[in-house]
């Protein structure tokens, strides 16, 4: 007689493939930083279709760059995965530091400072976990 494997009792709190999660990761990536972006650039004066522009742009990129690096980060070795992770935040929180009107090299100070903490992180993940 064939018997029923027992299952966890355990409610899941996140449903879904692996694909899907990462979807809507990068779904809400790109809206917070969509938004962000175009409340930067606003500055506290009127809501402008440039704005909305800048946001729409801005949050389509990040998603699109999120997803591609999700995609291909899996196969680099890990000081080359850690290097992208911490480029593409980098790179992110330099375009929207830039956006305070700060010095460019203020904003690329601040980026690489940034970078430099994601690639640690991510390395040292990396390296523990492999």
């Amino acid at each position: 007689m064939a018997h029923v494997a027992p299952t966890s009792s355990a409610p899941r709190v996140f449903g879904g493939s692996a694909v899907s999660r990462a979807a809507t990761a990068a779904v809400l990536l790109g809206v917070v930083y969509g938004v962000w972006a175009a409340g930067m650039a606003r500055d506290a004066g009127p809501i402008t279709t440039g704005n909305v522009l800048l946001g729409v742009v801005a949050g389509v990129v990040v998603a699109a760059v999120f997803m591609g690096l999700r995609a291909i980060a899996p196969g680099l070795p890990r000081e080359l995965r850690a290097a992208a992770w911490a480029g593409f935040a980098g790179i992110a929180f330099g375009y929207l530091y830039s956006l305070s009107d700060a010095t460019v090299l203020r904003s690329t100070i601040m980026a690489l400072a940034v970078a430099a903490g994601v690639f640690a992180v991510m390395f040292y993940r990396y390296y523990t976990s492999e």
